[in-house]
């Protein structure tokens, strides 16, 4: 589980149980493996289990709420976190996920008031300090920040407790406009993250490097056909914070479109091809593709089409916005040749210091250090030049600022793109009511404004690390 070989994890996990059937610590680390994989139905069932031959075990009750929260079952999910509640009230860890239970429903006012709660029960438990903040919309007294500051000098404070403060101060200076203060608690925050990573920039740009080296017009060519035909994903990808929740939102406000969530299948797929099946820690990908018979391609894309289902409604179409997914269009294409691909892109400084300052949950280790935001932002960029030239006219680049500045238009594009009649829900899209599960879900539910275009300008005066490492990536991008 530590090396996330998932694959080989949930095997072992799956056999010890049968071994030992009523050992219920063990079957909580196979639903984490499940989890891990996605199986999120399995792991319901298996929690279900645990659950009801357990009914006064808090901890089971919360891994069932939670994999409530993850199957969609957002009613029965606060159903759990209030009954563990009476039983431990004020407790901020229940407090907290409950308040992300409301926040995903859109229920922003109880939101708030859980995650309140709990950083009254403990003002040392910083997640709930930071989901406050992570709503974009909530200011911080001087009271608050006196709290998060006082917790700040406490030897005892736990390193991610610390880490979520430093960042929520970051965000409660930056609205007071003390952009100095601000800036130093940010970097505080992404040094400690950065300092528990084991990210390489250049590791990073060398596996960019393979994808483009592999992915010839010859090699695409002689795997044509390969894969399945199905048309329903719409994937949008990109870097994190640069406008794929706001094309979400606005293409599942389509009567023909599901809206599902950061759907991690492809992922999954990557890192059980860099193994090739063995438990070992080569890694395979994405030279591995050259040896693929290429009916492979075929049943992968199947199986996306069949894991992904839990996560859809009725519609024809559903969106993955995986923003990561970019990394492997080739693949995605290979399996999936009639796939939808939308490139969510943002002017590189305001995207690369968004990202800076958005504390995220994983996945995107380069955004704790401005030198790598903005190598990655190269390489992406360089990247999605080679998808363009390998897929010509099967990727639409859809550029944030031209969405804000001429809303419509854009939202005709995409629609035309995707093949979906013209639909006026789509440019009211803040009035959709679906469960959004990013950071960005309360910006998303309030009509398009320009307020956050230019908001790194605010904190010029330390970016130069970011503008030096994006280099001439900055000429494609005037301001």
């Amino acid at each position: 589980m530590k090396l996330n070989i998932l694959h080989d994890a949930e095997f072992l996990l799956e056999s010890a149980l049968k071994l030992e059937p009523e050992n219920d610590l063990l079957r909580v680390d196979y639903i984490e493996a499940l989890r891990k994989r996605q199986k999120i139905e399995t792991a319901h069932g298996e929690v279900l289990t645990l659950h009801k031959a357990n009914p006064d075990n808090v901890h089971f009750e919360s891994l069932y709420a939670v994999l409530c929260m993850q199957m969609g079952d957002y009613d029965k999910a606060l159903e759990l976190f209030d009954s563990i509640l009476s039983k431990i009230p004020g407790d901020p860890v229940t407090l907290t996920s409950k308040g992300h239970a409301l926040k995903t429903c859109g229920n922003t006012g109880e939101a708030i008031a859980s995650y309140r709660n709990a950083t009254q029960s403990s003002s040392a438990y910083g997640e709930a300090w930071h989901s406050l903040a992570n709503l974009k919309t909530v200011k911080f007294s001087d009271a608050d920040i006196g709290k998060m500051l006082a917790q700040l000098e406490s030897d005892d404070l736990k390193f991610m407790d610390r880490v979520y403060i430093n960042f929520t101060l970051g965000k409660a200076f930056e609205d007071s406009e003390k952009f100095d203060q601000a800036f130093a608690h940010y970097a505080a925050g992404n040094k400690a993250k950065k300092a528990q990573s084991r990210y390489s920039a250049e590791q990073m740009t060398e596996e960019f490097e393979q994808q483009k080296q592999l992915f010839t017009p010859q090699f695409v060519s002689d795997r044509k056909g390969s894969g399945h035909s199905a048309p329903d994903p719409i994937f949008v990808v990109g870097l994190p914070r640069a406008g794929s929740t706001l094309l979400e939102q606005i293409l599942s406000s389509h009567s023909q479109v599901d809206g599902t969530l950061e759907l991690p299948n492809v992922l999954a797929l990557v890192n059980d091809l860099r193994r090739g099946g063995n438990m070992t820690g080569d890694n395979l990908y994405p030279s591995i593709l050259n040896t693929l018979d290429p009916e492979k391609y075929r049943e992968f894309g199947e199986a996306y089409i069949r894991d992904t289902q839990v996560h859809r409604q009725n519609a024809p179409f559903f969106i993955d916005k995986m923003p990561n997914n970019f990394r492997h269009i080739g693949l995605i294409k290979l399996m999936l040749p009639n796939a939808k691909i939308i490139d969510a892109r943002r002017h590189p400084m305001g995207c690369c210091f968004s990202g800076y300052k958005q504390l995220f949950a994983e996945g995107q280790a380069f955004s704790y250090d401005l030198n790598d935001a903005g190598q990655y932002y190269r390489d992406y960029q360089s990247l999605m030049d080679t998808w363009q030239a390998i897929f010509p006219e099967q990727i639409l680049h859809v550029q944030y600022e031209d969405v804000v500045n001429d809303f419509e238009a854009q939202v005709r594009r995409i629609l035309d793109y995707c093949g979906l009649p013209f639909e006026e829900a789509c440019l009211s899209f803040y009035k959709t009511e679906r469960a959004v599960r990013t950071p960005s879900s309360e910006q998303v539910r309030q009509p398009i404004y320009r307020g956050g275009i230019d908001q790194w300008k605010n904190f010029e005066a330390h970016l130069d690390p970011l503008k030096e490492s994006l280099g001439s990536v900055l000429n494609d991008y005037p301001l």
